[in-house]
């Protein structure tokens, strides 16, 4: 059997090699992104919510609105008005009423709400011809279609749109009786049961 010696220079040379190749073992590679299922989960990461929660205040009136936040805070906003005379107020204004408020900056040094939405009004049971679900607090969903093969589960309000799961909606109109949701497959009408 044929003998090897090393010597000082191949020593230093193979330890070198097991240096590089250690730590390229234990570098971890970074995880591939993967391609999000939909637009709306693109916004939820992509996008910080600007929605500001509070409660409907005394001093709201027909176009202003007091609204105490979550954090103790008391502010006053002017409702603006879009090119056919409409407020963007979803659910209505009734003192005590939990709301989602989504700022559109300021007009004559007055902060604006761009839209509310009443979280009050939005909760409860609804129903149309293939769903039949109940939005509750914490952010559940609970559907009564035993059958339904993808019910929502969960819900929140993410820069002024209601999110279910992971669909993203508009909420075109949101009354005691009636929610009409609109999404890129087209507008969904929902009444109460």
């Amino acid at each position: 059997m044929k003998k090897y010696s090393l010597t000082a220079k191949s020593v230093f040379f193979l330890s070198i090699l097991t240096t590089i190749g250690f730590l390229s073992g234990c570098n971890p590679k970074a995880p591939k992104s993967e391609k999000p299922e939909s637009d709306s989960v693109m916004v939820e990461n992509a996008v910080a919510d600007t929605t500001i929660y509070g409660t409907c205040g005394e001093g709201t009136a027909m176009h202003s609105l007091e609204l105490i936040t979550d954090a103790g805070d008391t502010l006053q906003y002017m409702i603006g008005e879009d090119a056919d005379g409409e407020q963007d107020v979803q659910g209505g204004l009734l003192v005590g009423d939990r709301l989602a408020v989504i700022e559109g900056g300021s007009l004559d040094g007055e902060k604006t709400a761009k839209k509310v939405i009443n979280l009050t009004t939005l909760l409860g049971k609804w129903t149309s011809l293939d769903k039949n679900f109940e939005i509750m607090e914490g952010g559940v969903v609970k559907s009564n279609v035993k059958a339904e093969s993808n019910p929502w589960t969960s819900w929140k309000i993410l820069n002024g749109q209601l999110v279910l799961n992971k669909d993203t909606f508009d909420i075109d109109k949101l009354g005691t009786d009636s929610l009409y949701l609109e999404s890129k497959q087209g507008i969904f009408t929902f009444k109460r049961p």
